[in-house]
C-alpha cells in the first residue's frame, strides 16, 4: 500500500533530493515528512508570531546546546506520561534534537 505521505509529496525536496525515496525500512521517508509538517506548524503558533522566537534569544545567550538538549530529555522523560504515548512528545524530541544540530554546526563550522 502507498504511503499517504508518498502521495501527497508530488515537489521535490527542497535540498535537491529527489522526491522518491529509496525503499526504507522504518518507513523514514514518510515520517521526515510528518516531522517537516510539525516543523512547519510550529511557525504559525503564538510564541513565533513575531520577528524572533525565544529560542533565538536563547541561542543568541549562548545558552542553545543546553536548551536543546535539556528539551530532548525533557520530552523523552514526558512521553508516555502526560497525556499518554503522545506523538507529539516524540516530534518535539526530534525537532529538539535538529536544533542541537544547528547550533552544533554553528559553533563548530562542520555543517555538511
Amino acid at each position: 500500500m502507498e504511503d499517504i505521505y508518498m502521495k501527497l509529496r508530488k515537489d521535490p525536496v527542497p535540498t535537491g533530493r529527489k522526491s522518491t525515496p529509496i525503499d526504507y525500512k522504518f518507513n523514514e521517508f514518510a515520517l521526515i515528512g510528518e516531522l517537516e509538517d510539525y516543523v512547519n506548524s510550529t511557525y504559525d503558533q503564538h510564541y513565533s508570531q513575531t520577528k524572533y522566537q525565544s529560542t533565538d534569544f536563547i541561542l543568541d545567550c549562548g545558552h542553545g546546546e543546553g536548551f536543546c538538549l535539556g528539551n530532548v530529555l525533557k520530552y523523552v522523560q514526558r512521553y508516555g506520561r502526560k497525556e499518554g504515548k503522545n506523538r507529539k512528545d516524540l516530534l518535539k524530541v526530534l525537532h529538539y534534537a535538529l536544533i542541537a544540530l544547528h547550533v552544533h554546526d554553528m559553533e563548530h563550522d562542520d555543517a555538511k
